[in-house]
Parts: structure tokens; sequence; C-alpha cells
């Protein structure tokens, strides 16, 4: 392991127990960073300022969707549940703690609408998926993840290897393979970017370290370092869901890049070199919606000028990232090929993705 964090981990250690004070101060700008971040990375519209309201006084100003806001405060629990367990060494990962993991953070039971639009299905929170889940790569190719059928037996897999071989890895090794092989199960039919990256900081909360956000603005990073493994491992979900150590070195190289740098920000902290205990930089001074609302700032910002068609797309996407083509040729009055034209535009420029499948995935705004 590289010799810094090994250093600057040490002096972590050492520097327990934190004054009363500092620790909370601490445990309060994780809390609004990694909810705000976690959630943002899979679509949820709340902004930093918003997330920040909600979580320390119940309230948001602005527009917001009652399911963001619903998930943003169960996204608090879940986190809260896994330091619990995450302390109790006594206590093994089980298949049980994760379920109820995914059911917490989720609120319960809900239902989506096709990308089409033609149907509703519920989504089951809790429990294994029941349907395929897939992701559109990239390149437009399908990459499947394990099938609902094969998912029982490698999730049960994954947490004996957890509890057993695993133990003989750096616990930074044993978080970096944990994520890569359970994301490429996929074992829920949503919430599994949120919960691998919980069960990430379970493990290095459990040994120690200090727990780690992966910010929404390095989404793009999070991925490639993914789908570089995802190119060594290849497509077979039981490979991916076996992988090494060796095979995932980009995303090793990736968490550890994270885990040095708060650990740099946390010594620094120690030595009253920081003022301010924010980590990420997210305090709304260009919301994404007053960039729409300012066309020429928009122009400068991406270096090409948008249409209003293509601007008005992007503002009922902020409001809905699961709407469809179908409802944005509908609400905006041009035809679908129109929409279909304006979004490939979108997704060329890089402003605009598809997170997951074209079933059961939703849009990406990256401004």
């Amino acid at each position: 392991m590289n010799a810094n964090i090994e250093k600057l981990y040490q002096q972590w250690r050492d520097a327990q127990p934190l004054n009363e004070t500092l620790q909370r101060r601490i445990d309060q700008s994780f809390m609004i960073d990694f909810n705000y971040n976690s959630n943002n990375l899979e679509g949820n519209t709340l902004t930093y300022g918003q997330t920040k309201m909600l979580l320390l006084f119940g309230k948001v100003t602005g527009t917001a969707l009652m399911r963001d806001l619903e998930e943003m405060k169960a996204h608090n629990v879940g986190l809260e549940l896994m330091k619990i367990e995450a302390l109790d060494r006594e206590r093994p990962l089980s298949e049980s703690f994760i379920r109820e993991l995914n059911r917490t953070i989720l609120a319960g039971d809900f239902y989506k609408v096709s990308s089409d639009g033609s149907y509703k299905y519920k989504i089951h929170t809790g429990i294994y998926k029941t349907r395929p889940n897939s992701v559109i790569t990239p390149s437009g190719e399908v990459f499947d993840y394990a099938s609902p059928e094969e998912t029982p037996a490698m999730m049960g897999e994954l947490v004996a290897w957890y509890n057993g071989a695993a133990q003989a890895l750096h616990p930074i090794e044993q978080a970096v393979v944990f994520h890569y092989r359970y994301i490429r199960i996929h074992p829920f039919e949503d919430g599994n970017g949120r919960i691998a990256r919980l069960l990430v900081n379970y493990i290095l909360y459990r040994h120690g370290y200090p727990m780690v956000v992966i910010p929404t603005a390095d989404r793009r990073k999070y991925l490639n370092a993914l789908g570089e493994c995802d190119s060594i491992t290849g497509k077979e979900p039981y490979n991916g869901a076996n992988a090494t150590i060796e095979q995932i070195q980009p995303f090793l190289d990736f968490l550890k890049f994270y885990i040095e740098r708060k650990l740099t920000f946390a010594k620094d902290l120690l030595e009253g070199k920081i003022g301010d205990i924010l980590e990420t930089d997210k305090k709304d001074t260009v919301p994404t919606n007053d960039l729409l609302n300012d066309p020429v700032k928009l122009g400068v910002k991406l270096g090409v000028k948008l249409g209003v068609n293509q601007i008005t797309i992007l503002k009922y996407i902020l409001s809905n990232n699961h709407i469809t083509t179908k409802e944005l040729a509908q609400n905006i009055k041009i035809s679908e090929t129109a929409i279909y034209h304006n979004i490939k535009k979108l997704r060329n420029l890089g402003v605009l993705e598809r997170v997951g499948s074209d079933k059961t995935g939703h849009w990406q705004v990256n401004l």
C-alpha cells in the first residue's frame, strides 16, 4: 500500500479520540457531503444547499421533487445504520443487513415509469432483483449484470468472501474489491451505487479510516475507472463477481486517491491549517437552473451555444430525470424525432447522459 497513506493513517489513529466539538463538526460535514454527492451521482436533483437545509433543519427552499426529498432523508438514516453496524466488530457482515440497507435508503417500495412512458412498474426494495438489469456503455453496447437467478448465490459468495478470505487483504483493497464485485452483481432493482459506496465506507470505518466522498463532479472519472476494470475482467458477470485485486488496479488507484486526499485533509485540519471544515465546494454559487436561464453565461461555460429546445429539454429533465421522450415531446410541443435529434446533440456534447438502461435508468445533466 502507498507509504504516504500508511503514514497519514497512523497519524490519524494517533490523534484519536478527537475532542467532542471537532468530532461533531467532522461528522456533520461528512453527513452533508456524503449524502449530497452519493445521491447526486444517481440523479437526485437536490442542490448542496437544499441537502444541508433538509438534513440540518428538516426543510428546503426552492422547488424539489418529493421522491428526492424522501430518498435524501432515508439515505442519511442508512448512513447512520451503516456506522453502527461497522463499529460492531463482533458481528460479521450479512446479506440481511445489506437488504435492510437497500430498503432503508430507498424509503420503501415505489413505482417507476418505463422510459417510453407506456407503463409503470413497482420497485421492490430490500429483496434481490426479479428482473434482469444492464447498462448501455458509451460505445452503445449492452453490458449485463448478474441474472436474477444467479444473484442470490453470488451475493452469498461475496459476503462469505468478505467475512473470510478478504481479511487477508489490506482494508483499502477489501473496500475496492467488494465495491467492484458488488456492482458487477447489481443485486437490487435500484440503489446499487449508493449501497456500494455505503459499504466501501463500512469497511473503511470498521478499520479506523476516515470515510470518503466521491464527488459528483468526478462522476465520469468514477465510471471510467470501473469501465477500465470491466474491459479487463470481461463481460461475463461471474468473472466480474470474482475479480481479483490485480484485475481492478484502475479502480484501486482511483479510490486510493480519495483516501489519501481525505487523510491529508484530516491531517491539515488537525494541525490547524484548514479553517473551513467543508471538503467539497458545493455552495450553489452558480446553480444549474441559473445557467439555463442565462444562455450567454451557459454558452461561455460550454464553449457552444445551445438552442431553445435543447435548453428547455434540460430544464424538464432537471425537474424529472425519469421523464420520457414522449412526455418531452408533449410538453415542448415538438415531434419525438426532434426530441431524439436534440438529445443526441446534448449527449455528444457531454451535457446529457443516460445512467442505467433505457428502461430503468434516468437522465443526468452535466453542466
